[in-house]
């Protein structure tokens, strides 16, 4: 539904008529998540109409805003204390007229004691049902804040970036983003959706490492954070994500850099986000997640020249928040989080055993601490395993060697947290974008993960 925003224009400086429907909702106790499903818009909508009128109200909270509007005639007080008893659902009284008929004209009598015992006590129910949907709010909002999202949680400047000789700072995104979908074409990075401080975005952001500068792509159509992107013939295929609320979609949009446009294909077999993704040979692997309600274990695998998802083995254990990248015709499925604990697992998927006995699924060397929200990426036979720290905080990075079958640690520019970033490779070197360390980031990090020696070569004398 389109927001209304005609002006009621009783005196100068009043507010809109979706203000006025929002503040007439507030009076009745109801939180902002009540409020937007009421008017059927988004809770950050709601967050930017309250700004709005706390700003032409001249007042700082709820309780100041509402007896605003009583003293302005907006809200009576028999209505609001109509709704203080109802509950937030009094939806009648939130949707009652602006402004009551002056009544006729009548003797005036003397106010006795049980009428003014009557107004006091109405008057405090009224700031009762104003003041404790804040403090109801606050506290409901931390105990239902999921790991779906950031939104609602406290945030803290990061910490001071470390000294470290293989990172270097490049040019940041232009704000900060977490769970966002990062990719390399020809080039080029495409960083696609995500979490900002305003929410879930479809924004796309192209980077030119040579430039080092970031230009606005097409926006996703549909607007997701907790995804991942994999390539396959020179698109980009996002599939799921996080739309709101927690809530999952099974959409898959594809990407096209060339033409920078959007379109849809099959949509997965069920919503998940916060899946592991990787592309290999042609087709796209996907790993556990999700789903909107629990943490999963199912692996999908798609084919773009058909259109069609099908089902692979499982995970052994559900996870979400795992990093995943093909390497030496093998998929590599590290980290992740269930919720309780962050998992070190390492296993590597092989899609020719799929449909025999032993299985597509190999155990390998387990990471040197647990990693939720990490992101994974391979090269040159060593696999990088970047951030994490979603419960224990993390002082390193991790790298891992095909040949020995080991991993060690290498330096990291962001400590303590730095989960859900994007990760990708181009030549030598890797790039990190954005993720959470304590509020968004809009870090662009890159690391020398390879060095060559170029020696001289001279041609001896001949005899």
């Amino acid at each position: 539904m389109e927001d209304r925003t005609a002006a009621v224009a009783d005196e100068p400086g009043c507010l809109s008529e979706r203000e006025l429907e929002v503040l007439k909702l507030l009076a009745t106790g109801a939180t902002n998540q009540q409020i937007a499903r009421s008017l059927f818009i988004s809770p950050n909508t709601v967050k930017v109409h309250l700004r709005n009128i706390y700003e032409k109200l001249g007042v700082q909270s709820r309780t100041e805003a509402t007896m605003e509007a009583v003293r302005r005639g907006w809200v009576t007080v028999a209505g609001a204390l109509m709704a203080a008893e109802e509950g937030p659902a009094g939806a009648p009284a939130a949707e009652a007229p602006a402004a009551e008929a002056a009544p006729l004209p009548v003797p005036r009598q003397p106010i006795r004691l049980w009428q003014r015992v009557y107004m006091l006590v109405a008057a405090l129910l009224v700031v009762a049902a104003v003041w404790a949907p804040d403090w109801w709010q606050s506290r409901s909002q931390a105990l239902a804040l999921t790991p779906l999202s950031d939104v609602g949680q406290p945030q803290v400047a990061p910490g001071a970036r470390a000294k470290v000789t293989r990172w270097t700072a490049r040019s940041p995104l232009p704000d900060g983003r977490s769970r966002l979908a990062v990719a390399e074409v020809a080039g080029k990075f495409y960083a696609i959706g995500g979490e900002t401080a305003g929410g879930i975005t479809g924004q796309v952001m192209v980077y030119d490492p040579q430039s080092n500068d970031w230009l606005e792509g097409a926006r996703k159509p549909t607007a997701v954070a907790n995804v991942s992107a994999a390539v396959v013939d020179g698109l980009i295929y996002v599939p799921g994500g996080a739309i709101g609320d927690g809530q999952a979609t099974a959409a898959l949009e594809v990407y096209n850099p060339i033409s920078d446009t959007w379109q849809s294909r099959a949509p997965l077999p069920a919503p998940v986000a916060a899946y592991g993704l990787a592309a290999l040979n042609g087709r796209l692997y996907l790993f556990g997640g999700w789903d909107g309600t629990r943490y999963v274990a199912t692996t999908y695998i798609y084919d773009p020249a058909s259109d069609k998802w099908q089902a692979g083995t499982w995970l052994p254990a559900p996870r979400a928040f795992l990093g995943a990248c093909a390497l030496d015709q093998q998929i590599y499925v590290a980290g992740g989080y269930d919720g309780r604990v962050e998992s070190n697992a390492v296993l590597a998927y092989d899609p020719i055993g799929e449909g025999t006995s032993a299985g597509p699924w190999a155990v390998r060397a387990t990471l040197n601490q647990g990693r939720g929200g990490l992101a994974l990426v391979g090269i040159y036979g060593r696999l990088f395993a970047i951030g994490g720290g979603w419960r224990n905080p993390i002082s390193f990075n991790e790298q891992y060697d095909l040949r020995t079958g080991a991993w060690s640690k290498i330096e990291s520019p962001v400590t303590g947290q730095w989960r859900n970033l994007g990760l990708v490779a181009r030549g030598n070197d890797l790039y990190a974008i954005g993720g959470w360390s304590g509020s968004y980031l809009a870090n662009v990090e890159r690391y020398t993960a390879i060095y060559q020696i170029m020696l001289p070569i001279s041609a001896g004398q001949s005899k």
